[in-house]
């Protein structure tokens, strides 16, 4: 299923990355949802090889960010960040006897999603400024829910008064 673009999310795509996936994947839990600035401070203190692709995918977004669209790097969070399985590249090693040996060495994809917040703080005062009948249809739209999920899951936003 092919992701549709939004204007408030920018990405970098990493391929054939030699490392295994569930390496990869250690680091990558761990950065899920934070803001740029913290993400770039874990990676840099964490002790594995790891790091330092998933560091430079992540300036890398950044940068795309900053110069394709013109976010500032401040209001950046790390929105989605998956890694899967890439081809296994193959190597035969001599051995005694003139038989070889198969080395396996992994790879993987890592995909980077970045998106601005300021831009959440613009669609909250929009709903503030609608009706509260208004305000209602708007949050009852399925797609409109889907969108602010995430928003309303990590940063507790109020968007109207629960009376």
């Amino acid at each position: 299923m092919k992701r549709k673009k939004r204007r408030d999310d920018v990405y970098a795509l990493g391929q054939y990355i030699s490392m295994s996936a569930h390496k990869a994947r250690r680091v990558i839990d761990q950065i899920r949802g934070r803001s740029y600035e913290e993400t770039l401070m874990i990676l840099e203190l964490m002790p594995y090889r790891a790091c330092y692709p998933i560091f430079k995918l992540i300036y890398s977004a950044a940068s795309n960010a900053n110069h394709n669209k013109g976010f500032n790097k401040g209001d950046l969070i790390l929105f989605k960040a998956e890694v899967n399985k890439g081809p296994t590249r193959k190597k035969l090693k001599p051995q005694a006897r003139g038989r070889s040996y198969l080395i396996k060495r992994p790879t993987c994809h890592i995909t980077i999603i970045l998106k601005d917040i300021t831009y959440y703080g613009e669609i909250e005062e929009y709903i503030r400024s609608l009706s509260k009948t208004n305000q209602h249809k708007v949050l009852l739209n399925p797609t409109f829910v889907e969108y602010l999920d995430f928003f309303l899951s990590k940063y507790d936003g109020v968007i109207w008064d629960k009376k």
